[in-house]
């Protein structure tokens, strides 16, 4: 990758300018490009690569909206961003209007709709955020943890998309990541699910662009859900995703375990770490996802 190719600081990135796409040699970068209309208003052209079925991945679009947040905040890098999921988001034009809240010397705040036009032209909110950014450069490096990476297996003996059987049952997302499953979460894949609400697995993208703050919030959501494994088979779309961002991950692939604990009324919540190539807790999340078995 060459000085001219290196996408900007997440903070100057959207500004609005045509030839900001060729900045962006990577495919997630340009899947998450967002376009400066007017003041708090971007545009995105949603792609279906991220697609599982007919409906995007709750983590790629979280990416779309934390790079127009990025651009309209004062800060760069996401440190909590919550998601509420209102309607299935389609491949094809978005808009994204943002609200910045008076920032801070340390910290911005703000919100962020994404809104599609549905087929009779009438604009519907897909997606409703609320984060807050700041500067994960400027931060100390204490770290006072009880919390540990994952166990797992190497990446070249784990699982991934391209071991599947059937290549025409693979989700479309699935051939931009680099995605292992560790085969101690695969029982549900052989019809043997573990009875056990957790999945782990490296997480990379395919085009081998280093990871940022943006592709954490894509990571902690790239997995099969933990329902698989609780022996629950069909779609489970997310209702809320709140994700922390600790720090920068270091270069190199990093691992994310998710975990759920309870599974009511239809309703589960799933946990994620995600650890980097340094042994760091770079991200967490918890969501609120509905179990849809019909």
């Amino acid at each position: 990758m060459t000085q001219a190719q290196v996408p900007p600081p997440a903070g100057q990135a959207a500004t609005g300018d045509s030839a900001f796409a060729h900045t962006f040699p990577s495919e997630f970068d340009r899947a998450t490009r967002v376009q400066r209309e007017e003041p708090g208003v971007y545009t995105a052209d949603l792609s279906a690569g991220w697609a599982i079925g007919d409906a995007l991945n709750g983590g790629y679009l979280l990416a779309v909206l934390g790079r127009a947040l990025s651009a309209a905040l004062t800060h760069p890098d996401p440190f909590t961003v919550t998601a509420h999921y209102l309607t299935a988001t389609r491949p094809g034009p978005a808009v994204i209007r943002t609200q910045p809240a008076p920032a801070g010397r340390t910290l911005s705040a703000g919100s962020a709709t994404l809104l599609q036009r549905d087929e009779d032209g009438t604009e519907v909110e897909r997606i409703r955020v609320l984060a807050t950014y700041g500067d994960l450069a400027a931060l100390p490096g204490d770290v006072r943890t009880s919390a540990t990476p994952p166990a797992m297996p190497p990446p070249q003996r784990c699982v991934s998309a391209g071991d599947h059987p059937d290549p025409a049952q693979v989700p479309a997302i699935a051939e931009r990541l680099e995605l292992r499953l560790d085969p101690a979460t695969l029982g549900w894949a052989l019809g043997e699910p573990s009875g056990r609400g957790e999945m782990r697995a490296w997480f990379a993208l395919a085009d081998g662009r280093d990871l940022d703050p943006l592709a954490l919030l894509l990571a902690v959501d790239a997995l099969p859900p933990t329902a698989f494994n609780l022996g629950l088979r069909g779609w489970v779309p997310t209702v809320e995703l709140t994700a922390h961002v600790r720090c920068r991950p270091a270069p190199g692939p990093v691992r994310v375990a998710l975990t759920t604990r309870n599974l009511a009324g239809g309703f589960l919540e799933e946990d994620a770490e995600v650890w980097d190539s340094a042994d760091r807790l770079v991200c967490q999340s918890r969501q609120l996802a509905r179990v849809l078995t019909g």
